[in-house]
């Protein structure tokens, strides 16, 4: 099911909404607020505008609909009046002949069908009235009320220049209420949302994409309808009321007050600036027209189909019709309202404004989106403010989130490939160890198994040929057969100490060693060739460990031996001591030919060795591995064979815990 949030009358469908904050952009007001990525709007800052519906192209921004209670009072009976905007002519082309539209509004259950442009004749009369005895004070057209809201929310000291007079709506709800009797329902159909809570004066309003929907649900077209007449008194100017400078068109002004004394804007920019130059005095008394649309032509709930300027040439064309024609044989409200008519409305204070925040908390803001200079500050508009600055006064507000900047996003979004890629290195690292000590399991059990049965013979033939060599008198050829005899069976012997060696299951005897003696005593046992120079670099800060140090020694003897194996012609063989807190580091490197990266995978595995034949078991690496495994250690291994590439030769790192307990 959809999740919705209906507290007012526009909301979000909130698995629709794709975090694009386009909304936030288009919102005049800021009615928006970002919540853990979705985007909510907030009742009582929104102003209706519609904007929002709009621009949302995944649907998730929609408003209150009227269908079903309309329809229900059409099932009523005849008592229900429909209340038509003039922009109906750029909505419908079947408007085109009103009297098809007004027989489409009857068939649909209207008892009668008016034109609001009557309303907005009256209105137009009461503005023309109120400007020619205050010739002196700037008034704002309250005629949008979107337009109102937004000044008593935002503007509450500009109440007082709001025009004291109702909207054409309004006007038209208040003219029928004098001269009809009994119990009436009115339901406005015009293209504004705002309009759905203008008045309690009218019983309902739908917008026109809700029309037409009635229309498609019973299936009422122009071609099955009987034309019929909209009920008088008809519009004259006012049917050019939708459009930009209609209200003009409607009152009776001299020319030069029109074109010198009356502003006009529209759009969710321009109506804004408008009100802010009249805020402060700059406007002097200048009339203010205002249109929070792109005039009511292209409202939020218009079907948006066709060009602007097509529909105001349609606007344009039927107000020439009205007026062009017998305008004399036109019942027209203006003559025919009652003298008590009243026109008036008043306005109420509902600030909203929130206080701006410091500077400090604006700065401290933007440091955490990493905005720490001015040149940080790109002000790319992604996150629905002007400016980072804007965003960031947002943030302060509760109005926003700091994931909404897009720098800030993909920078956090760099940082996490990153690490993510770093995990899975350690995880590629780890799942590699993983392989490499099931193989040596596998291949302890075989090896222990192999030396348990090669000890006993082996060292039977060892002890009789010891046997017969001391028996083989003068005889030297004997002699020397049985000399190899005992050095190959010593070797077989050393083969199997070193399997013995692989696959013993001992434990690690922990006793407090100093690493430098660790170096020293494993440096005495070997022999490094005058070619080979060696060092030892120390860096650390506490040179103590818990290790066994007779395995260890076993350890860096192996590896500093295959260090000076590898470098036949001579080279630099390097140690580094470094440490942290919990953690000690021993590198060992050499300026050999290096291991192929075939190789590298293998080096660690028991019985493989890049050695030639006769120079190596293979069981060094193997051995070295387990011992520093067992010491819950790590080892890596770092080769390259391209001098092009970079210094070659081969880097062990062993890293080993400083403590048992760590």
């Amino acid at each position: 099911m959809e999740q919705v949030d209906r507290r007012g009358l526009v909301y979000t469908i909130k698995d629709l909404c794709r975090v694009c904050y386009t909304c936030v952009r288009e919102c005049p007001v800021k009615a928006i607020k970002i919540v853990n990525g979705q985007a909510e709007v907030l009742s009582e800052r929104c102003i209706a505008c519609g904007n929002c519906t709009i621009v949302c192209k995944q649907g998730a921004k929609v408003y209150e609909r009227s269908i079903d209670r309309v329809g229900h009072l059409l099932d009523e009976g005849t008592g229900t009046i429909a209340l038509v905007a003039p922009s109906y002519v750029a909505e419908f082309d079947e408007a085109a002949d009103p009297a098809t539209f007004a027989g489409m509004l009857k068939k649909l259950g209207f008892g009668q069908v008016y034109e609001v442009g009557m309303g907005a004749d009256l209105v137009a009369r009461e503005y023309e009235s109120l400007i020619n005895n205050n010739p002196g004070k700037g008034y704002i057209s309250s005629d949008c009320p979107a337009i109102v809201a937004f000044v008593e929310k935002y503007h509450p000291d500009l109440i007082g220049s709001l025009t004291p007079v109702v909207s054409p709506m309004v006007a038209t709800a208040r003219y029928i209420a004098k001269i009809k009797e009994g119990d009436v329902s009115l339901v406005f159909i015009g293209p504004c949302i705002a309009k759905k809570d203008e008045s309690k004066e009218v019983d309902e309003v739908i917008t026109f994409s809700e029309l037409r929907e009635m229309f498609t649900r019973r299936r009422i077209r122009a071609t099955n309808v009987e034309r019929s007449e909209f009920t008088p008194p008809l519009a004259l100017r006012g049917a050019g009321f939708p459009v930009s400078r209609g209200l003009l068109q409607a009152m009776n002004l001299k020319g030069s007050h029109v074109d010198q004394r009356v502003i006009v804007a529209e759009g969710r920019v321009h109506f804004q600036e408008a009100i802010r130059e009249f805020a402060s005095g700059s406007l002097g008394s200048m009339q203010l027209e205002l249109l929070c649309c792109e005039g009511c032509i292209m409202g939020p709930g218009t079907s948006r189909e066709g060009k602007k300027f097509i529909r105001r040439k349609r606007v344009l064309n039927h107000l020439h019709n009205r007026i062009a024609g017998q305008p004399d044989q036109i019942v027209s409200a203006v003559k025919e309202a009652p003298e008590e008519l009243d026109l008036t409305r008043c306005f109420s204070r509902d600030d909203q404004r929130i206080p701006d925040p410091s500077g400090d908390d604006i700065e401290k803001v933007l440091h955490e989106m990493g905005k720490f200079s001015q040149q940080d500050h790109l002000d790319c508009g992604a996150c629905g403010y002007d400016t980072c600055t804007s965003h960031a006064r947002a943030i302060t507000q509760g109005l926003a989130e700091v994931e909404m900047c897009l720098p800030y996003s993909i920078d956090r979004l760099h940082q996490t490939i990153h690490k993510l890629a770093d995990s899975k290195h350690k995880l590629l690292s780890v799942e590699q160890a993983l392989k490499q000590s099931e193989k040596l399991a596998h291949m302890g059990q075989l090896s222990a198994g192999i030396a348990h049965e090669l000890n006993n013979p082996l060292g039977v033939v060892i002890m009789y040929s010891n046997l017969l060599l001391e028996e083989s008198g003068d005889d030297q050829q004997l002699r020397e057969d049985l000399q190899l005899i005992v050095e190959q069976a010593g070797r077989c012997k050393s083969i199997v100490g070193g399997l013995l060696n692989f696959a013993r299951k001992n434990q690690v005897k922990y006793s407090r060693t100093d690493l430098m003696d660790l170096m020293r005593i494993s440096t005495s046992s070997i022999i490094i060739p005058e070619n080979i120079r060696y060092s030892l670099n120390n860096t650390l800060s506490n040179p103590s460990a818990e290790i066994d140090q007779e395995q260890m020694v076993q350890v860096i003897t192996n590896l500093l031996k295959n260090g000076i194996e590898a470098m036949p012609n001579g080279g630099q063989l390097s140690v580094n001591l470094s440490d942290s807190h919990d953690w000690v580091t021993i590198s060992i490197r050499d300026q050999g030919t290096g291991i192929g990266a075939s190789d590298l995978e293998k080096v660690f595995e028991p019985f493989y060795t890049t050695k030639g034949i006769g120079k190596g078991t293979g069981l060094g690496l193997a051995t070295t591995y387990g011992i520093v495994r067992m010491h819950r250690g790590q080892v890596d291994v770092q080769s390259n064979t391209r001098p092009s590439e970079g210094p070659a030769g081969t880097e062990f790192t062993i890293k080993l815990p400083r403590s048992r307990n760590l």
